[in-house]
């Protein structure tokens, strides 16, 4: 199985024009962080969690031609506002799925009226099939998907368990019943958005702590803001089992 991160930044994240902070100003590219997403491959299925704004710009620079579908962690446009760009690949593949909570599809259907009401839609949009997932197991391409369910401040929201790797963006808090599908994993993806304490997001400190908790195998940090620092200096200081994503990076297990 191999994950590619398509992005590991926040919108938080992205700089205003001449922003003069110093990790904006970075030459290093690890550095340049558009927003969070990863694309799952195995056999010959590939599926992306979440589709943010970046979403057409990551597939280009990733040379992806095709995708099976979708998953969404949540609502928030950081993660739902590249729908539309799911386009070229439903004139390739016809309707493509879309796994959401059903709270989620709903917000969907309104901000995307021309795309998913049938009575509405416009000629040229793409074609999606909408799933509703709940919190058990569901299959995609003969895999096995466990949703884990975790707290973005006040707002429920799913991670994802693939085999043995799990991708959690967004978490604040986990319960002690949801830990246990996060019991044994050889990668763990989570959040880091920065060093101060976030509302609804772990900061590196509460994040660190977690994956001390749980003790998977190798976790890699996402969902990160430029607040948390230049991504050379903050790995060097990580736990040796713990690595600072970044675009592009390429993982497998």
């Amino acid at each position: 199985m191999k994950i590619t991160f398509l992005g590991t930044g926040t919108s938080q994240g992205i700089p205003v024009i001449n922003s003069s902070h110093p990790v904006c100003l970075s030459t290093d590219k690890r550095d340049k962080r558009l927003r969070v997403s990863i694309l799952i491959e195995w056999g010959n299925f590939s599926y992306v969690v979440d589709c943010g704004p970046d979403f057409r710009y990551q597939m280009l620079r990733a040379n992806v031609s095709k995708i099976d579908g979708a998953l969404f962690t949540h609502e928030h446009a950081d993660h739902t506002a590249g729908l539309d760009d799911l386009r070229p690949f439903s004139f390739q593949l016809g309707a493509v799925p879309i796994y959401a909570h059903k709270r989620v599809l709903n917000y969907l259907s309104k901000r995307f009226d021309y795309i998913l009401n049938d009575n509405n839609k416009y000629p040229g949009a793409p074609s999606v099939k909408q799933i509703e997932i709940k919190n058990k197991p569901f299959t995609i391409g003969g895999l096995e998907v466990i949703p884990v369910k975790v707290e973005h401040g006040k707002l429920s929201i799913f991670g994802f368990r693939f085999n043995n790797i799990a991708y959690l963006t967004d978490v604040k808090t986990i319960s002690g019943v949801e830990k246990l599908k996060l019991k044994n994993l050889d990668i763990l993806i989570i959040n880091a958005v920065r060093i101060k304490p976030h509302h609804s997001h772990l900061n590196l400190d509460e994040a660190l702590a977690l994956i001390d908790e749980l003790k998977p195998k190798k976790a890699y940090l996402t969902h990160i803001s430029q607040y948390l620092g230049f991504h050379a200096e903050v790995e060097k200081n990580l736990p040796e089992n713990v690595f600072l994503a970044y675009d592009e990076l390429i993982v497998e297990a």
